[in-house]
């Protein structure tokens, strides 16, 4: 009888039989470990136990830590573009023809409107922001992605649409000013959700309560070039 060794792989006997669901289900559990504790606290072992499987599974669908975690930041940015992507799309190209300054004010709430909801309604996109917000303070391995595909399009589109409405055809410094604060300040509202809840005395920011911090949103759109 041989006694030679099996050889070593990170796959277990009969494959990841669940392998997408597996896949995802670690995806979930990063996201909130990497939001909870950051790229150098967090380890792959809370990560795992949260996920329920075993460590070699994380590098056999990850490569390691940081596949992992560039991976949660692709996550992220693929569910933005799924709400997102064909509303900036649009607006860019609406940028590049005639728009008057009501027009302008007009696309941009609806911009706004739904970067709020994802920002500050709550659910799955409270790991999102704060995901985001650690990796901004701390500048980890995800910054250049987050940065190419997802802030500086949203920002560059939102200075656009506030030049326009401000009568200008193109941004100046003023008006990418201006769209930094308007999203950071909705971003802050999402992350400091539990400070805002209990001033604002509500149980969430969800139907109505959503549709009032739109409707503030609009006012501070339609002050722009007036």
């Amino acid at each position: 009888m041989s006694t030679a060794a099996a050889p070593l792989s990170l796959k277990p006997a009969g494959g990841y039989r669940k392998g997408g669901e597996a896949r995802q289900r670690i995806l979930e559990a990063a996201l909130a470990v990497f939001a909870a504790h950051g790229f150098k606290a967090a380890t792959t072992r809370q990560i795992a136990e949260a996920a329920e499987v075993n460590l070699p599974a994380l590098k056999y669908y990850f490569g390691g830590k940081q596949g992992l975690y560039l991976a949660c930041a692709e996550e992220i940015v693929g569910r933005y573009q799924q709400r997102m992507l064909d509303l900036v799309a649009g607006a860019q190209a609406r940028l590049q023809a005639d728009m008057s300054a009501d027009q302008a004010r007009d696309l941009l709430k609806i911009v706004l409107g739904t970067l709020a909801e994802l920002l500050v309604g709550g659910g799955e996109t409270e790991a999102w922001t704060a995901f985001m917000l650690r990796e901004i303070g701390e500048q980890g391995p995800a910054f250049d992605l987050l940065y190419a595909q997802l802030w500086a399009p949203g920002v560059e589109v939102t200075a656009g649409l506030i030049a326009r409405a401000q009568g200008d055809p193109a941004a100046a410094p003023a008006a990418r000013i201006q769209a930094l604060l308007l999203i950071s300040s909705l971003s802050a509202f999402g992350a400091s959700r539990p400070v805002a809840l209990r001033f604002l005395d509500w149980p969430d920011a969800k139907a109505g309560r959503m549709a009032q911090i739109k409707a503030a949103l609009d006012a501070q759109i339609d002050r722009l070039g007036r």
